[in-house]
């Protein structure tokens, strides 16, 4: 995805924008905006993510530049646009991005929010319609993939004191897809998944790191084509709310690991050496994850 920063003219006239300029790709629409602090003041490394509305697809990631300023070009459609920054409040917006036209910059200031209550003690189980396991790998000599598995299920068995919690994940393997059968069947296949002999991915952790503000560090063991692996998962807690037409007590949370496939015995350079078109040695995993609350049972405190 076309991704650029402003550039300004040297005209200095007006601070807001006046005088930007940037090519638009032929048949894309663009999008800008500027980020301030609580102090009004330009803020960089805000960090901005794009979703496409409906299929809750990615579609670009990145950060304000030093004058708070960010600009992407996409593709004409509807998309989500989050901008966030560690112990401020984020920010939501809807955008409709139209070929051939830049929208109005606009002014976002982020505030000073309080940190979000913790979830409850007790059990809390992903709700699979608010949930997504998606990936993004390097195609080789190529553009980036993007896949995500539609078959999972786990929770978060939260303790009284968080550090304690545990959560579990079960991917059906099989359920992998990037939106090209040929590919995904591949990726199915003994050179990849091999997702008959090794049905499902699973990740367990029950060590919760706190990083301050609404950061944490899950570490746990990550299985996947019949080897285990300790991975690291950066998270943000987003918080929790009463939400859904059941008014069901929900939490959400977005996490992320880099995934080396040599790890997972994966041998890319091998399949490469056979004129197999692979993705590259490392894989991003992203959980963007939604939890519903559905009892008080917890774990008992390790002594």
């Amino acid at each position: 995805m076309p991704l650029a920063l402003f550039r300004r003219r040297r005209s200095g006239r007006d601070p807001r924008g006046a005088g930007l300029v940037h090519p638009v790709p032929h048949g894309a629409g663009a999008f800008h905006c500027e980020v301030a602090d609580p102090m009004g003041q330009p803020m960089s490394g805000a960090e901005v993510t794009v979703t496409a509305s409906g299929s809750g697809r990615v579609a670009a990631k990145l950060t304000s530049d030093p004058y708070g300023l960010v600009f992407l070009t996409l593709p004409p459609g509807r998309y989500g646009v989050l901008i966030a920054a560690d112990g401020l409040q984020p920010h939501q917006q809807t955008v409709d991005v139209v070929a051939g036209e830049t929208l109005p910059l606009t002014s976002v200031q982020l505030h000073v929010g309080r940190p979000p209550e913790l979830p409850q003690p007790g059990t809390w189980l992903f709700d699979p319609p608010h949930t997504a396991i998606r990936f993004i790998a390097k195609h080789v000599g190529m553009a980036h993939v993007h896949g995500r598995f539609t078959r999972f299920e786990g929770g978060i068995q939260v303790a009284q004191d968080m550090a304690d919690s545990r959560v579990e994940v079960r991917i059906d393997a099989s359920s992998i897809t990037t939106g090209n059968n040929t590919r995904d069947n591949h990726l199915r296949s003994a050179d990849f998944l091999d997702v008959e002999r090794y049905p499902y991915i699973e990740f367990s952790s029950d060590r919760f790191i706190y990083r301050g503000g609404t950061k944490w560090t899950l570490q746990g063991a990550l299985t996947m084509h019949g080897v285990s692996r300790t991975v690291d998962l950066d998270t943000g807690y987003l918080g929790m709310v009463n939400g859904g037409y059941a008014e069901e007590l929900r939490c959400a949370a977005l996490a992320t690991a880099e995934l080396h496939r040599e790890d997972y015995t994966l041998d890319w350079r091998s399949m490469l050496a056979r004129g197999i078109a692979v993705v590259g040695p490392t894989v991003k995993l992203e959980l963007d994850i939604q939890a519903m609350y559905r009892s008080h049972d917890t774990p008992t405190p390790p002594e």
